[in-house]
Parts: C-alpha cells; structure tokens; sequence
C-alpha cells in the first residue's frame, strides 16, 4: 500500500527521530513542502493539501545571503486523519462497481503547513506534476483533475488564483472566508463546509441570546479572520451586541505581539472572548494566555478549533472548560476507524488484533500518550466528513463528465451533483458553490470521569426564518458571566447614551409620569392607563367622579337632604297655619308652589353627587333647570301680586285685582318655556358621560359633558332672566307702605341668588374634575338657601316666635 519513502518518512514523523546528524535527508524533505507526501497513481488524479504541520518558521530576508528554506513543524494529527480520510474514499470509490467502474483514481496530497507560501509551492507541484528535481521545468498538462483544500481560507486564496489560471477546481473542506462563494473572483471554487457568513451571524445570535452585549474579540489576521470577524461586528451591531476591542494575531507574530494581545483582553472589562482564530492561532494565543495565567473568561469559538480534540487537555482545561461554539454537524463513516488503524499498523509495523506468531502487538503509546488521540479519534468526524464529501462530489462528477461524452468541463459537472452518501446526508452545492447552513451548539462539559467532551446544545439553521433560526437545547454552562458595559437600567428607567461611548454603555435616566421602561427606552402608556410607582407597568387609571361615599360629597348630600327637610318643615307649618292673616297675606297658593320649588332645588343637587351614568347626566341639568325656573316664577308671580295689591289700595287708582288664575298662567307659562328649552337640548344634543383625561393626565375624571353648551348657557340665561325681572319689580316696590312688606325680603333673595350665580360662572370654568361639580352643587344649595331665609325665615319668626303679630291690622300696618 505504502512505498518505502512513504514508510520511513512517518515513521520519523511520529517518532521524532528528525536529528540533522542522524538522517539529513528525511529533516530536508519534512521541512520542504513542494515534496508530495502521499502518492498514488491512477487514471483520475484528485491533488490535496493539508496542513500536516501547524507552524513554520519565519524567514529572515537579506539582500546579500540565500533565504533559508522555510521549516515546518508541529505535527497536526487532526490534519493528518484529514488527509487519511481522502485516501479513504479513494479506496472506496476504487472498490466501487457503480462509481467510476474500470477507472482508477489516484492522488497526490502536499502538506501544505498552514501558510500561504508553502500553499503556493504545493499548488505548484500539483499543477506541474514535477516533484524534487533540479531542473526549472513544467509539465504540459495539469497533473491532477480536481484539488481538495486548503485548510485555511488565505491558503486556499492563494491555490484559487492560480487553479484558476488553468480552470483547475478546488473543493475546500475547511475554507469559510465569506470572500470565497464570490463566483465572479472565484468561478472553479467549491467546498463542503458552509461560509462565514452564516457561521458570524450564528455568533452573534448566540451571544445575544445569553444577554452578553459586551464581548471582546480576537482574530487570525487573514482572510479567514478578517472577513468572519468583520461579518460578526456587523452582525452584533444588528443585533445590539457591542464589541470592546478586536484585536488580529499570525502565527508568525512575535511573543511580545502576542503578549500585548493578552493583555488587552486582561485588562478589558468584557467577559466574552469572541475566539474567531485558526488553529495555528488558538494555539500560540492560548500558550501565552497560560504564562499570564489568563482565567474567568467565557470562550465563544469559531468552526476552527471548536471541536479540536487536542485542545481539550488538562493543561489548557482551566481556561477553556464551558467554551461554546458552532461546528458542523457531526457524522459516521463507517470503516475509517478500521482503515485509520491499518495504517497505524503499518507504520509501527505491529498489530492491534490477537497476538498472532511472528508480529508485535500494538500498545497504542508508539511515542504516542494512547490510542485517543485526534488521528484515531472518529468520535468526532465533522471536517473529515467534509474530505470524504468532496472526494465523492469529485468522483459523482467526474462518473457523470465521462457518461455524457461531452467536452464539457468538470466545473459544470461539479456544480451539478447531488448525490446521497450511504449515511443518508445529502451533497450539492448552491449557485456559490456552497452546501447548506447548518451547524451544531456545541458546549465544552467535563463527563463524570473530569475529562472535557463535546456536547451538543443547540442548532442553527440559515434555512428557516430568521426569528426561528437558532435553538437552544439547555445548556449547563460551568460559569456564566455577565458580560455588559453597563448594567440593564432598573424599572423605571430608560436608557441614556453617552456621548463618545457604544450604544451599549449607557447611563439611566428616570421615565416621566405616565411613561414605563422596558428594556432600553420609555413608552406612554395607553390613554386609559398609567404608570405605578416604580413605574415598571401600567395600572389603570384612579377614576374620579364626586361620589356620597367621601367627605365632600357626603357633606353636600347632607346640606341637600337638610335644605330639603326645612322646606317641608317649613311647608307643614304654613298648612297649619294657613288660615291665619300672614300666611292669608303672603298668598298661601303661591307660598306652597314656592315650597315645593325650593324642594325641588335642594333634591335636585343629589343628582350631581354619584358615577355619571347616560340617565343621570340628562336628568340633572334638566332637574336644575326647571326647578329653578318654577322657583323663579312663583317668586315672579308673588312680586307682581305684591306690587298689583299694593297700588290697588290708593283711591286715584283703578287697576284690576290680580286674580288666581293670572298668577297661574304667569308661573306655568314661565316654566314651560324653560322646559322647551330642556327637551330641545335633550333632543339636539342631550349631555352624556365623558372620560375627561386631558385635565388630569394621571386620572380618568368622569363627568358629563354638556353635549351642548349652548343648551346649557340658555338653560342658565334664562333663570337669570327670571331672576332679573324679579329683582327688578322688587326692588321698584320696596318702599311700598305697610309692616309686612314682603318686596323688601323678594330684593334682597334676588341680591343672593344672583351674587351666588355670578360668582359660579367663573369658578365652574375654572374649577378642576370633581371640583367643577362641586361648585355647581355648592351654587345651587347657596342659592336655595338664600331663597329660602330670605323669604320664609322672616314669616316663620313671627308664625313661631310673635304669633302676636300675625294679625290683619298688623300686616296692614294701620293703628288708626
């Protein structure tokens, strides 16, 4: 299976024995990577490039010395099962009778150590086909069909632009440089791990989800790094992540670079490391981090060494335990486990079976710790699985460029495959040569034993709607920090920015009555709504209307209840007495109508004290109308029966006697005018309940708007009609003769009622909620009780106190 070279070059490999003194030409050809590692011929050639080696040495340019070749080291046995993998499938497809029947596919694979410049040199081999020779010469055709890589993005960069030249395909399993599915720089590129783009939003979703606004950043300065940390900046920008500093690292980086890199991540106040890094990176950043002793950080890592087994040691356990990251979804391939331990065997030249005469039983510690180790590992295939896609998208193309018999190119038929691997999982590719989004949650856990596993935590799919994307499983993350620039402002406060700062540093500034917070910012609340005292939510309104249940409305019902309780007391004493000469004189008929409306107008407040209802609101304005207008014109009637039956007494004079009847029709007449106008303005525009919250912003004041202003300022105007015609024809006959002149008390009720009434219109307008009904209550009972003492107090004192007096001569005030 392996040629002689082959056998002693890894067996070196893995046994270190790579002395300058002791095998010159195995150290040449381990530190030159235009050498091809592994070969074999066939009809088809599929060219790889892997990184076998993670590092290579930086050298130094002089204008009059030779640069020394460049050297790798650092064996990457991940990389090197990677490149196991593709020889894997080869065999596969070689012992296929369905795929690329009666044809061979060979390979030639480089190592291509994770640079740029060692890419080149592979790439160059694999095109010109020439291997170590001295001569300076290229071959006349391509030497292979199709080439698998590079790991790294940059790599693959610098493989494309000259594949392209000669129209070679390249299929990366590792490559995710958004840059790469750009058809017009790249039109023969293709690769079976998603982009970057996708993987950078996914970061950013997750970070968010966790509430961590605050994250430093760290990169490989290439294309790699930069494209994929430039896409999740925009990404958490988005999303309202901030990032507090991002800093890019090479491989080649100088220690104190590196230094200086850790302690900035030291000193930031960000407890999130977004890790987007290669391998090459992560190792030297997390071998500094140990000599500074870099700890109480959450890791949040990229597809590059998120999954790397090699990194989950005890020496690096303290820093990177409870890391979480992306990664494409694992897979089985069945016999690579089998064929990665042949070849173990065969290096060794021992056996992993029964002891059998003749051969030497493998330990599993050939200069290894154990047998799990990231070569033999399969517990964990996901970029090999990406190896093993592309060696059968190759073969899946080239099966159907050869059936058709046409000329067409191989790219064509790259981009057309869609097969089936024997797991199930589906393979092609979209417009830009990229497979589909979707990725694992993996999260570091310790198992019972105390060593770190990889444990499956959620999902994210480019595919379904962008609110549904990413789903969290659980995840028991060993120390969750709170990673924020500043804390969430406490209820009821918003957030403030600060000038030169990041949206996410913020101070809070407290809402305004009326107004709650969520999250960042202030919101009214609704109209029928206000805010509570920490101003967290939304309560409802405090509703105010004049009620009997408090203070002020009680004592106002009271007064009513009392003013209406004197009146009929009043009115059971004039019954009585009613044939007496006082209550004779004071026109019985017209006293006891006068009565009933005062009742009337005391009763008629209660309909102001209570919840405004839509029959209530009617009632109490018409109530108060036409009470008060039947008060007024009985007080009308009596003043022109005062003045008729006084001026009737002189002899030069013949006016006719005011009869019953007369002062009927003046008090009817009087108050059905009033109530025309009541049944117009409940016809029109009747007043109905209104939630007042333009007042008062804080409560709701249910009162009774007036429907019609106008109804009501007519209602009211003509009451002061009544009233001025009545003070008007009291006050001409207040010097009439007699003891008991009963004009002068008419005056001076008038003076009341209409002092009281003048004095209402601008405190009602200015007058605020309850308060407003209020001084319409307090108006009316001051004017019913000014009515009243003014004309019956006087009556009632000689009915009850000087009966004497209550004589006809006394009223007519004549003793001779």
């Amino acid at each position: 299976m392996y040629d002689c070279t082959f056998r002693v070059l890894f067996w070196g490999l893995f046994m270190g024995v790579c002395r300058a003194e002791e095998n010159t030409v195995l150290c040449e050809m381990l530190g030159s990577p235009e050498v091809p590692l592994l070969t074999k011929k066939g009809d088809i050639t599929i060219g790889g490039a892997f990184s076998i080696h993670s590092q290579i040495s930086k050298p130094s340019f002089s204008l009059t010395h030779t640069p020394e070749p460049l050297t790798c080291s650092r064996i990457n046995l991940r990389e090197f099962r990677f490149a196991q993998t593709m020889i894997f499938a080869v065999e596969e497809i070689n012992n296929s009778s369905t795929l690329l029947p009666n044809i061979s596919v060979g390979y030639k694979i480089f190592d291509s150590c994770g640079s740029t410049l060692p890419s080149t040199r592979a790439v160059m081999g694999l095109l010109n086909g020439q291997e170590r020779t001295a001569e300076k010469t290229c071959s006349s055709h391509s030497s292979v069909h199709v080439i698998i890589g590079a790991s790294e993005s940059s790599s693959t960069i610098v493989m494309l632009q000259i594949c392209g030249t000669f129209q070679i395909p390249v299929i990366s399993h590792f490559a995710t440089c958004a840059c790469l599915s750009n058809r017009k720089d790249y039109p023969s590129f293709f690769r079976t791990i998603p982009s970057d783009y996708y993987q950078s939003r996914a970061l950013a979703k997750l970070v968010k989800y966790f509430g961590w606004t605050w994250v430093g950043a760290v990169r490989s300065d290439n294309d790699y790094g930069n494209n994929g940390m430039a896409t999740f900046i925009t990404a958490a920008s988005q999303e309202g992540v901030c990032v507090e500093y991002s800093e890019a690292i090479s491989r080649t980086d100088s220690s104190e670079e590196v230094a200086r890199v850790i302690e900035v991540i030291r000193s930031g106040s960000a407890r999130v490391l977004i890790a987007f890094l290669a391998q090459g990176e992560m190792d030297i950043l997390l071998e500094e981090a140990l000599k500074q002793n870099l700890t109480g950080l959450q890791w949040v890592g990229s597809e590059s060494w998120i999954t790397a087994s090699h990194l989950t040691t005890k020496r690096y356990s303290g820093i990177l335990t409870g890391s979480l990251g992306f990664t494409i979804r694992k897979a089985k391939i069945a016999g690579l486990r089998e064929f990665l331990l042949q070849f173990w065997e065969t290096v060794f030249g021992c056996s992993f079976q029964s002891r059998l005469p003749g051969q030497i039983q493998c330990s599993g510690s050939e200069k290894l710790e154990d047998i799990n180790n990231p070569f033999t590992d399969v517990s964990q295939l996901r970029i090999s699985n990406n190896v093993y896609k592309a060696v059968y998208a190759i073969a899946h193309a080239m099966h159907n460029l050869l059936n058709c018999g046409q000329s067409a190119k191989i790219v064509k038929h790259l981009q057309d495959v869609n097969f089936t691997l024997q797991s199930g999982e589906k393979v092609y590719f979209d417009e830009n040569g990229d497979p589909s989004a979707m990725y694992e949650l993996v999260n570091w856990q310790r198992n019972q034993a105390g060593d770190i596993i990889f444990v499956a935590v959620g999902s994210y799919d480019a595919s379904l709607p962008n609110e549904i994307q990413l789903a969290i499983n659980g995840i028991n993350i060993t120390w969750k920090p709170l990673s924020v620039c500043s804390e969430s402002c406490p209820p009821g406060f918003r957030q403030a920015a600060i000038k030169g700062k990041p949206i996410c540093c913020f101070s809070c500034i407290a809402c305004a009555a009326g107004e709650i917070s969520n999250t960042n910012m202030c919101l009214p609340c609704p109209l029928e709504c206000w805010s509570n005292e920490d101003r967290s939510q939304c309560v409802p309104k405090v509703i105010e209307f004049l009620s009997f249940g408090e203070t002020m409305g009680g004592l106002l019902a009271a007064f009513s209840l009392f003013g209406a309780s004197l009146t009929l007391a009043v009115s059971c004493v004039f019954f009585r007495l009613r044939h007496t000469p006082l209550v004779k004189a004071s026109n019985s008929e017209l006293s006891f109508l006068l009565l009933f409306s005062l009742t009337l107008c005391f009763l008629c407040s209660l309909t102001f004290i209570g919840q405004p209802t839509e029959w209530s609101c009617m009632l109490r304005h018409t109530a108060f109308g036409a009470s008060f207008a039947l008060c007024m014109s009985c007080i009308l009637a009596k003043t022109i029966t005062v003045v008729i039956a006084f001026k009737a007494t002189r002899p030069a004079k013949t006016v006719p006697q005011c009869s019953a009847a007369l002062q009927r029709t003046s008090v009817l007449s009087c108050t059905l005018l009033q109530l025309l106008i009541c049944v117009l303005w409940l016809i029109f525009a009747p007043p109905f309940p209104y939630k007042n919250t333009v007042h008062a912003t804080e409560k709701i004041i249910l009162e009774c708007n007036l429907g019609s202003p106008l109804g009501f300022w007519a209602v009211l105007g003509y009451i002061g009609l009544l009233s001025l015609l009545c003070f008007i024809l009291a006050f001409l006959s207040r010097k009439l003769p007699d003891n008991f002149n009963e004009a002068k008390f008419i005056t001076f009720s008038m003076l009341i009622f209409c002092a009281v009434w003048v004095t209402f219109i601008p405190a009602y307008v200015s007058s605020p909620g309850k308060f407003t009904v209020a001084v319409e209550i307090f108006a009316i009972l001051a004017s019913s009780f000014g009515l009243f003492f003014s004309i019956f107090a006087p009556k009632c004192y000689i009915l009850l106190v000087k009966p004497e007096r209550n004589t006809k001569r006394h009223m007519m005030g004549r003793n001779h």
